[in-house]
């Protein structure tokens, strides 16, 4: 059985303080030759348990588990979550899955850490048991940003409300979304600006809007400044949702997908008389968006 330092948990979002625990697994794990790995469970458990309170995922669990990688954890052990799993109790979650499943040596979590059936067990639990079955437990604190606590929840509700910078600091990088460009309309390339259209499964997204982003298109070492409009497009009389990306250094081939990061809100989606008066704020807020990318640009010199 190889042995392991590991963490447990959702991590949806990999934010701040699931880069702690990071942080201190890896710790933990070059100082004893164990392997860095981490637990998390597909579907989320209240998709199992209470399906009716199951909040919506800010990353998909291939990204989760990419996301987390990146950061260094070599391996991310995903266990399929069932009812009978959720039956286990403190005990038998401990033996079973972290003991023997998982060889756990080294076991971080948070302060706020519960499991076992109905959450029995919390972290002085997972001390005592970690005692009889020979791994150390580091239990690890919340990580604050500006006052605001690290979490998937605060993060989701900074979106939604449109405050993508600050969700920026609590994720310690920019939102970002995936997926494949579809063909729109076509009356952005005849009446205001060409776009890219992007459809995503990701099911929290920042609110209506444009917004300063980056692209990645395939292929790519680097991102491409961008603005993003996510909304109705009520100008035109749009009646779905869609999500779409003007390039600010143009483009000569239409890429098959992007990855979008967002950086800063430039306003809220309106109404505009007629397209021609919404191409004169596009322009607008693609000045707003050179402007932050020059200001990004003198702080990286």
């Amino acid at each position: 059985m190889i042995p392991r330092s590991l963490t447990i948990g959702n991590f949806d979002g990999v934010h701040l303080g699931h880069q702690r625990l990071i942080d201190k697994v890896l710790e933990v794990a070059d100082e004893n030759g164990w392997r860095p790995a981490a637990i998390t469970f597909h579907p989320h458990p209240i998709q199992i348990l209470a399906p009716e309170r199951a909040p919506q995922l800010l990353m998909p669990i291939d990204e989760r588990i990419s996301q987390m990688k990146q950061y260094g954890i070599e391996e991310v052990i995903c266990l399929p979550f069932s009812k009978e799993m959720a039956l286990l109790t403190p005990a038998q979650f401990a033996e079973q899955i972290l003991a023997q499943q998982c060889g756990a040596r080294a076991v971080i979590v948070g302060d706020n850490f519960r499991f076992g059936n109905r959450q029995a067990g919390d972290v002085k639990t997972l001390r005592d048991l970690g005692q009889r079955l020979n791994f150390i437990t580091n239990v690890v604190g919340a990580v604050t940003s500006r006052g605001q606590i690290a979490s998937s929840s605060c993060i989701r509700k900074l979106l939604r409300a449109g405050e993508v910078s600050k969700a920026c600091r609590l994720l310690n990088r920019p939102f970002s979304i995936h997926g494949p460009i579809v063909s729109g309309h076509g009356i952005g390339s005849k009446q205001t600006v060409p776009t890219l259209n992007l459809e995503t499964k990701t099911e929290v997204l920042p609110a209506n809007g444009v917004y300063v982003t980056s692209a990645i298109l395939p292929g790519a070492c680097t991102a491409t400044p961008s603005i993003t409009n996510i909304g109705m497009r009520p100008t035109f009389g749009g009646d779905k949702l869609t999500i779409e990306t003007f390039l600010l250094d143009g483009i000569s081939t239409q890429p098959d997908s992007i990855t979008l990061r967002f950086h800063r809100g430039i306003r809220e989606e309106r109404l505009f008389p007629s397209p021609e008066t919404l191409k004169a704020q596009i322009m607008k807020d693609v000045e707003r968006a050179r402007a932050f990318w020059r200001h990004y640009e003198a702080l990286t010199l």
